[in-house]
């Protein structure tokens, strides 16, 4: 059997929970960063670090300066499929 170490918290009266040191270094989280609480199957959570929200990434990318078609996206990922088997 593996012995993991674990980290353990206390739940406060407002609910409140602080994240041990080695678990928010282990996760990359930093003060005013999110987390989300995802149902595992077995009934329990995974804690998950909310990385960005979608609406930050509004205008990260450049519009194309002409649309592109289906056909042209399936041909170059098609194109990068083969250049990735090629190498492998």
């Amino acid at each position: 059997m593996v012995r993991r170490s674990t980290a353990s918290a206390r739940l406060t009266s407002r609910g409140r929970v602080t994240i041990p040191k080695c678990v928010r270094e282990r996760l990359g989280l930093s003060t005013g960063d999110r987390v989300e609480f995802v149902p595992a199957d077995d009934g329990g959570f995974t804690i998950v670090p909310v990385t960005v929200d979608i609406a930050e990434l509004k205008g990260v990318l450049a519009k194309p300066k002409c649309p592109v078609t289906l056909e042209e996206m399936d041909a170059a990922i098609a194109d990068g499929a083969k250049t990735v088997r090629a190498t492998d």
